[in-house]
Parts: C-alpha cells; sequence; structure tokens
C-alpha cells in the first residue's frame, strides 16, 4: 500500500464520485480546487486509471470507479459514525440557515410541524424552502446547493442517502354537498362518478395505478399537476379526488369537502427524507436529519 494512500483520499474520491464535481468536493472539504486536482492526480496514480473522465455535464466515474466507489464509500461511512461523537452542533444556541426542497404536499402537509417545532428545539435555525424538482433534487443536494429534500418517489441513486420518515395512504375527497356520495362509498358509486387525478413526478400514482387496474382511466375527466388544486376544483362541483390521508385532514379542515374511505386499495406512498450521505455532512446537517426525522416520523 502506498504511504500517501490516507484518509482524505477515500474521502475526495467518494465526494467526486457522489457530486460529480471539482467546485463541489472542494467546497464540502473547504480546501481549493487545485487540492482537489491535485488529489485526483494521485488517487489516479494509485489506481492506474483515468476514474473520471470530464464532460459537459460534469465528471463521469469510469468502470474502475464504479467498482472502488461501494467499498471505499461503506469504510468510510463507518469510520465517520465511529467519530461522529465528536463533531457538535448545539440546536438551542446555534444560529444556522438550511435549505429544504419540498413538493406543494410537503408546504401544506409537514412543513407546517417542522415551524411549529422549531422554536422550542432551535430557536437560532431558518429554513428557506425551495420547489422540488425530483429529477434535479439529488444534483442539488451533491452540490451543496440544498441540505435535503422531501420525496414520495424511491430514487436509489447512489449520490444520496435516503431515511424513511413513513407511509402514507389515500382518503376519497368530494364536495360537502355531493349529491350522490355520503359518508360511505361503494366500488361500483365510485366507479360511476368522474374523477380528477394528479399527474407529474409526486410519486404519489397510487391512486391512478388503482384506477388503472380497475378499469376506470375513462372515468378521469381533468388531470392537474399539483394536490393542493383538489380541493378547489371538489369543493364547488361533483368531481371525485383521492388524496394522501396527511392533506386531506387539512383540506377537510379549510375547504367545503368531505372525506370518505376508499373503497378500493391504493398502494400508499412511502415518504422519506435524503440527504448527502453521513461521511459529507456537516454537523448541522446531521442534525437537521435527525429533527425532521423525529417530528415527521
Amino acid at each position: 500500500m502506498m504511504r500517501d494512500f490516507d484518509l482524505n483520499l477515500v474521502r475526495t474520491f467518494v465526494l467526486l464520485y457522489e457530486t460529480r464535481s471539482v467546485t463541489a468536493t472542494a467546497e464540502s472539504l473547504h480546501v481549493t480546487q487545485p487540492t482537489i486536482s491535485y488529489s485526483l492526480q494521485k488517487l489516479r496514480r494509485r489506481f492506474s486509471d483515468e476514474l473520471f473522465r470530464r464532460t459537459g455535464g460534469g465528471l463521469v466515474p469510469t468502470t474502475t470507479a464504479r467498482a472502488l466507489y461501494e467499498p471505499l464509500h461503506s469504510a468510510l461511512s463507518e469510520i465517520e459514525t465511529a467519530v461522529s461523537g465528536a463533531w457538535s452542533f448545539d440546536p438551542s444556541t446555534a444560529r444556522a440557515a438550511f435549505t429544504l426542497c419540498l413538493s406543494d404536499l410537503g408546504e401544506i402537509s409537514l412543513l407546517p410541524r417542522l415551524m411549529a417545532a422549531l422554536p422550542v428545539r432551535a430557536p437560532g435555525v431558518t429554513l428557506t424552502v425551495r420547489p422540488l424538482d425530483v429529477d434535479r433534487a439529488a444534483d442539488q443536494l451533491g452540490r451543496g446547493e440544498i441540505d435535503a429534500f422531501i420525496a414520495s418517489p424511491l430514487i436509489s441513486s447512489q449520490r444520496v442517502a435516503r431515511i424513511p420518515l413513513f407511509s402514507e395512504g389515500y382518503l376519497g375527497m368530494v364536495s360537502r354537498d355531493h349529491p350522490r356520495l355520503g359518508s360511505s362509498v361503494g366500488f361500483d358509486a365510485l366507479a360511476a362518478e368522474r374523477h380528477v387525478t394528479v399527474f407529474g413526478p409526486t410519486g404519489h400514482d397510487g391512486p391512478r395505478r388503482a384506477l388503472e387496474a380497475h378499469g376506470l382511466l375513462d372515468r378521469v375527466v381533468l388531470e392537474v399537476t399539483r394536490f393542493a388544486a383538489l380541493p378547489y376544483l371538489v369543493q364547488d362541483g361533483e368531481l371525485v379526488a383521492m388524496v394522501p390521508r396527511l392533506v386531506a385532514e387539512v383540506f377537510a379542515a379549510e375547504h367545503r369537502v368531505r372525506l370518505f374511505e376508499l373503497p378500493m386499495d391504493v398502494e400508499p406512498a412511502q415518504v422519506s427524507v435524503y440527504a448527502r450521505h453521513p461521511h459529507a455532512r456537516s454537523p448541522a446537517q446531521f442534525w437537521l436529519v435527525t429533527f425532521m426525522r423525529e417530528v415527521l416520523g
């Protein structure tokens, strides 16, 4: 083993793999870009391989780099876990700002719970919320543009860590004045109605799949992009919507809608926090992930 192959080189390799960026890796390690470039040259000599090729979209790992990532990532995670107790972040006195990405559902049903807990647990912490773009969120996380995001699609990227929060089922929602549907709704009655669904990369595609499985897609007369629009579309007409339970309760408290148990199975959504891997998190980000898991889990 070469004497110059140290833990910092392992950390540099893993961060380069996850961020695909010399700039983002340098920022994470609080060093200059030339320092990262020098470390990359040492890694290339050590493994006799280019490891990463530069493209317009960032660094692309070679076959050798892909083979190295998992064992080096696992080893680094174990080391960082062992020494993480030496890191400190006192939420009762710290002043920190975090940036999160949330869907419209997250802003309606989850963000209020986080904000209610913050003054007690971390009075000096502030949050900035950005719209969730599922296709870009992992890259934003890797580049350090955001600290975490909450999503229901299962993202399997090696570049992010998934922390499960909860599984969420669905309720039916109609206007309080719906002329045919009451508090108890049978399958035939539901199948006869006109439906509105949400289409997009929200991860909440269980309702649409359930309608398709029962041959009811032809009963969908409107597709929208956001769940937040549903109560406005339902409360003054006769449309039927299927909505996640948490946000359904918010809608029922604030709009002229009524909820009912669905007469068919709908696959629940798996809601998770996504963050950087433990070895790449700051002490403040460690606290943030723990806080979100405790408050929302």
